[in-house]
């Protein structure tokens, strides 16, 4: 339908063009109770509500209050005393495990004192020892010299002027002993170059470009044992 400037609508009719618009209507933020339930221990629980209790008990704010407060008082009652028996089962607990290892404690105490009359009067005979119901102890198998390393592998290390060297680990090795040697080798040309922990490491310090030898050897409890075969790489 056409609108024209006579029409019923005008300019000044009480709705003009610039009117600005009235602001929403907020809604009213409602306070609610905070509990904090989950960051509270069983004693503060406990605390709280009886809090609770006492301030709704006679309050005509909350005159029909869900569940009743008896009910609610119950709850109270209840939970206190199953923690108070908890408290003391733990209590308890705490007590007859330093009773049992103090019991132990003295146990083992009777059976080493035992072990050391046995030791006595059976003389070292095993027969003896085991007819009393105590395992033999084994004798101390002494240290070894380990074997041979094997298998030693030279490869180009990540930065010029190193090798990585590889080998197997060899049973009994506290240590690995590195030694050197520039091409040509011979049996005086071998120098000390590092000592390792592990079955592989990273000799540094060498000529780019130079041929260079290597061995290992592990080192154990009752000495050193043989020199691997040597290995050798131009050094990268």
């Amino acid at each position: 339908m056409a609108v024209f400037y006579d029409s019923g609508v005008c300019y000044d009719s009480g709705a003009y063009y610039d009117d600005v618009s009235p602001p929403p209507t907020r809604k009213k933020h409602m306070p609610k109770p905070r509990l904090n339930l989950a960051q509270l221990s069983y004693e503060q629980k406990l605390t709280q509500a009886n809090e609770i209790k006492t301030s709704m008990t006679g309050n005509a704010n909350f005159p029909t209050p869900v569940p009743t407060l008896a009910a609610y008082g119950t709850l109270i009652t209840t939970a206190t005393t199953k923690h108070a028996e908890w408290t003391d089962t733990q209590l308890l607990a705490k007590q007859k495990t330093v009773e049992r290892q103090a019991a132990f404690d003295a146990l083992d105490a009777a059976s080493t004192q035992l072990a050391g009359y046995v030791e006595a009067a059976s003389g070292g005979d095993a027969a003896k020892i085991e007819s009393a119901g105590m395992d033999v102890r084994a004798e101390r198998t002494p240290p070894t010299v380990p074997g041979q390393v094997l298998n030693l592998v030279l490869t180009a290390g990540d930065f010029p002027g190193t090798l990585d060297v590889a080998f197997d680990a060899t049973a009994g090795a506290k240590s690995y002993e590195v030694q050197t040697s520039p091409d040509p080798m011979s049996e005086a040309s071998w120098v000390f170059k590092m000592s390792l922990a592990k079955s592989s490491g990273t000799i540094a310090g060498l000529t780019s470009g130079a041929k260079v030898w290597a061995r290992v050897r592990a080192v154990g409890a009752a000495g050193a044992g043989p020199y691997s075969d040597p290995a050798t790489k131009v050094v990268p």
